[in-house]
């Protein structure tokens, strides 16, 4: 089922939390909605939910304008960060809540029960209670409850988020595999760009009730839209380098690059991200460094550079040692390199080359 978001804004009292929100998520995609915390992202999908009313625009769902209709009327399942189940009854209990409320005959509701508990890996822990259960598994409970209902669409709210990381990177995988099984509409809000990137068909990036760029997750990886998404996306973060570009060539800190925006002149920021660069021998890099630090991850080793007053951050082999202090270069491909304009944080695009013309 499509839902529609046709310039919709909410304010409390002097406070305007979204600002003309305007998107569409195709029917089985799962979107996300990606933002620092009070960036309005939580309550645009509470607004689909129907849980907050709409200071401003449309919602609809499918063909159907629901701005106005009440939240049980709407057709969609929310599943919170808090699991909500209630202690006294059991799993199967749990599960079953929304089609006793529909007054579901006992039979067809305990063959749904069943049917959503396998699809959860629940089938064996029906009968227990949830103070019986893992994290994890509680939180499979509220997802088949929200199943069980066969929602227009799934609205989910960091369901993620009390979870251990391990256990967290188990239930992405999962997630994503029963959207894909069961092909529900699902808007996914969560303030963690792992989650984003790992779950979603596409990702709208939010930032202070407005939406900064809607794409794939490739899409927005690979061609940031402006300085937020460039920093926000990306683990560890893009590097930012302050200079001024003028005459074809960014001037940062002790270095110059030349570039083929030629046409822009101003202040400016250079971003490359750490695993675009390398660092080599002192003299031999486009950027004369010292080593601040090295932090090994396990997989990778991060070493943090001081360039003059600026860091910068190179993901570098696991077996990567050098002292604090000791004089390097950074490297990096210019082709891999991000510039922005430092007044209005947009990015700076370079001119294409047209494609030769076959006689």
């Amino acid at each position: 089922m499509r839902i529609r978001l046709d310039r919709l804004s909410k304010s409390f009292g002097a406070v305007q939390v979204l600002h003309e929100l305007s998107m569409t998520v195709e029917p089985g995609e799962f979107l996300v909605l990606l933002g620092p915390s009070g960036c309005g992202k939580t309550t645009a999908l509470r607004m689909i939910a129907g849980l907050e009313t709409a200071s401003g625009g449309r919602i609809f769902i499918g063909e159907r304008d629901v701005t106005d209709v009440l939240p049980k009327y709407r057709d969609v399942a929310m599943v919170f960060q808090s699991n909500a189940l209630y202690p006294h009854k059991t799993v199967a209990q749990n599960i079953a809540y929304p089609l006793v409320l529909r007054k579901t005959p006992a039979a067809e509701r305990d063959r749904a029960v069943r049917e959503v508990a396998r699809q959860v890996q629940l089938d064996a822990l029906l009968d227990r209670y949830p103070r019986q259960l893992s994290g994890g598994q509680r939180q499979r409970v509220a997802l088949a409850r929200a199943m069980v209902r066969r929602p227009a669409a799934f609205l989910m709210d960091e369901p993620l988020s009390n979870l251990d990381a391990k256990l967290r990177v188990h239930m992405r995988s999962e997630l994503k595999h029963m959207q894909h099984e069961l092909g529900v509409t699902t808007v996914y809000v969560t303030h963690d760009q792992i989650e984003a990137m790992t779950l979603a068909h596409r990702v709208a990036i939010l930032n202070q009730g407005r939406i900064q760029q809607l794409g794939t997750p490739r899409e927005i990886y690979n061609d940031p839209e402006n300085l937020f998404v460039a920093g926000f996306v990306g683990s560890p973060p893009m590097n930012f380098l302050e200079g001024a570009m003028r005459n074809g060539a960014f001037a940062g800190p002790g270095f110059g690059l030349n570039t083929p925006a030629a046409a822009h002149a101003g202040a400016a920021v250079m971003g490359v991200r750490p695993e675009d660069c390398r660092t080599v021998a002192a003299g031999q890099g486009r950027i004369e460094a010292e080593i601040y630090a090295t932090e090994l991850t396990g997989d990778h080793t991060l070493v943090t550079c001081r360039i003059g007053e600026q860091f910068a951050v190179v993901k570098m082999d696991k077996n990567y040692e050098q002292a604090i202090g000791t004089p390097v270069g950074i490297d990096f491909d210019v082709d891999h390199a991000f510039f922005f304009d430092a007044a209005s944080q947009g990015r700076i695009r370079m001119p294409t080359t047209p494609a030769p013309q076959s006689a």
